[in-house]
């Protein structure tokens, strides 16, 4: 077997935190207790890469990671599998060693704590390949792929002191939950020409019509003891309270496993689909804290202060899902969903689907949903947010087109021509 080449030290800002309070966004402590086998939903003709992937995914829910540094993860280690394979495509069998050496050796940098889980989904790979010249050349070049893209991205700011200061006035009350990630629109973006390069304009001006519909929305549909909002609605609602990446990757599998496909197409797509989503956090979050727009639960317990006459205020309102711990605007889910649609669509064209696309969620204990169509997957990722009360209906549409944008530039690198 090759030598596998030195890792570079990891922060441990980019590691998986060692406890529920470190975990860095959207992921809740009770998430962790939720069996791995329920992040996956079975697959019928799983490759190389999309068996690591799932595999990636059980890793990464496993350390608790937060969801920036497990997109950011995928995005490496993805990018990884694909410049491995691409070095092995003139050798028959080096392929599944490669991605297999190349996922390892990522994963082994990045996510330390889940040492032994990694190698062992490694050894249990490669046991399935006959020794010889060709694994050996396989491990090598995924060992160097990902040794590569390691060090390309070591620098890109992820490790960036956090610097935030939250606004308020001496001697008055803030929230005290630490601020997620206000650093991360200091990363250097895989496809983006700047992290602020698809920012978008501010939300509605709080006297404005378009103001008192969002507001009066999720104030509506979006209350934990909501009358409004049906058995349904709440069930969509929990179900994509959770965030890593894995809940979108069920829904590439889907497309994945299109009939026609094969293991250098979807290694592209996969890296395509990964560093869009890599970028379109950096993107979100640029804006986030660009814009700083208070959460539903704020605005309705201050509904009598935004000058707005159509805003009726309700001190005792709550959000059916806790607030997450960064600004509002625009959606986190909104932006990885449209990233991924962005790419999905053109890589399928107008060719109607197959099958449906599907995946599971932790946080509906394992439960699967199904959409006919990737619009029908979009619409529902924003409408579960303003049903969980927690964001607007204006910030999940510019979300979402915000990370269409991103992943049509990630398909036109990846999905054309011959990479």
């Amino acid at each position: 077997m090759a030598q596998a080449p030195a890792e570079p030290e990891i922060p441990m800002s980019l590691q998986a935190p060692r406890t529920p309070h470190a975990a860095a966004a959207w992921l809740t402590p009770m998430l962790a207790a939720v069996p791995l086998a329920l992040l996956v939903a079975p697959t019928a003709r799983a490759d190389a890469i999309t068996e690591w992937n799932a595999k990636t995914g059980e890793i990464l829910h496993e350390s608790r990671m937060g969801t920036p540094p497990a997109v950011r993860t995928v995005a490496i280690v993805q990018t990884a599998a694909h410049d491995a394979l691409q070095a092995v495509r003139a050798q028959p069998g080096a392929a599944e060693a490669a991605v297999a050496a190349a996922h390892r050796t990522v994963l082994a940098a990045l996510v330390p704590q889940q040492r032994a889980a990694i190698e062992a989904a490694a050894q249990a790979a490669l046991s399935r390949i006959a020794d010889g010249p060709a694994k050996a050349a396989g491990i090598a070049a995924g060992e160097q792929a990902a040794a590569a893209v390691l060090a390309a991205r070591k620098d890109d700011g992820a490790a960036t002191p956090e610097t935030y200061r939250p606004h308020a006035a001496a001697g008055a009350w803030v929230p005290t939950a630490a601020a997620a990630v206000p650093q991360w629109a200091q990363r250097r973006p895989w496809l983006l020409s700047s992290p602020s390069q698809f920012r978008p304009a501010p939300p509605p001006a709080l006297a404005s019509d378009a103001w008192a519909r969002d507001y009066n929305e999720v104030k509506l549909v979006g209350a934990r003891a909501s009358t409004q909002r049906t058995a349904a609605q709440t069930d969509a609602a929990r179900f994509w309270e959770y965030s890593l990446p894995a809940i979108y990757h069920g829904v590439l599998r889907s497309a994945a496993e299109q009939p026609g496909r094969d293991l250098m197409r979807n290694a592209r797509l996969y890296a395509a689909v990964a560093q869009a989503m890599d970028d379109a956090l950096i993107a979100v979050w640029d804006a986030k804290y660009h814009h700083a727009h208070w959460r539903p639960v704020t605005a309705i317990r201050n509904g009598d202060a935004d000058g707005n006459d159509a805003t009726v205020r309700d001190a005792g309102w709550n959000s059916l899902l806790d607030s997450p711990p960064h600004p509002e605007y625009p959606s986190g889910h909104g932006i990885l969903a449209g990233a991924l649609v962005g790419v999905l669509q053109a890589e399928l064209g107008t060719r109607a689907l197959q099958a449906p696309i599907a995946t599971t969620s932790p946080s509906a204990q394992g439960a699967v949903r199904r959409w006919s169509s990737l619009e029908d997957f979009l619409r529902e990722v924003g409408d579960a947010r303003v049903w969980a009360g927690i964001h607007y209906r204006t910030s999940v549409d510019v979300a979402s087109e915000m990370g269409r944008r991103i992943g049509q530039l990630a398909a036109a690198k990846w999905l054309q021509g011959d990479l």
